[in-house]
């Protein structure tokens, strides 16, 4: 369900056919975030964050192929604790001297059961992995609106740094994101 809780692929799918999505649309960061959640003290406590800066844009075809890319800086990362932030921005994780934004690029969207399953790839730290995951999408009124939870686990991109082992190696990734015309 989107957030309005209406189901989105049949009208998705009708836009899609009819031209209406046709076009490049821009990310609307006022309106869009980007959070990251991992289990922390092995395992027994969440850590929630959020990236404060995230740009992006996309495109649909007339043959209905959409692709773009979601941005975020990640020195943006508010986690309200400001030493786990401080670590984060280091090169012992996110490294931001050297590699300051994270990356998703969105190569295609195909129908899925209830959604779309999104195919592309996400960069981290200098490494790019393949991605596919679910996402809700819906449009209306000159949006177009992209909701998922996304599950990462950070060794695939070498963020294995954690004192003690406390902190787990699988993240989620909640994207809530805002298209608006360009």
């Amino acid at each position: 369900m989107t957030p309005q809780g209406q189901p989105a692929t049949p009208a998705l799918q009708a836009q899609v056919g009819d031209g209406t999505l046709t076009g490049s649309w821009i990310l609307d960061p006022a309106r869009s975030e980007v959070l990251l959640e991992s289990r922390h003290t092995w395992g027994l406590r969440p850590v929630h964050g959020v990236f404060r800066q995230v740009t992006g844009n996309g495109t649909v075809t007339a043959a209905g192929q959409v692709s773009g890319t979601l941005t975020v800086a990640a020195a943006s990362i508010d986690t309200k604790n400001k030493m786990r932030d401080k670590d984060l921005r280091s090169a012992k994780l996110f490294d931001i001297a050297n590699h300051p934004d994270i990356t998703c690029t969105v190569d295609s969207m195909q129908p899925a059961s209830g959604g779309v399953r999104v195919t592309g790839s996400l960069t981290v730290r200098g490494r790019t992995r393949p991605l596919t995951f679910d996402a809700k999408v819906s449009a209306a009124a000159g949006e177009v609106r992209l909701d998922a939870e996304v599950p990462v686990n950070r060794a695939d991109f070498g963020l294995t740094y954690s004192p003690m082992r406390m902190a787990s190696l699988n993240n989620t990734i909640t994207v809530h994101a805002v298209f608006t015309r360009q």
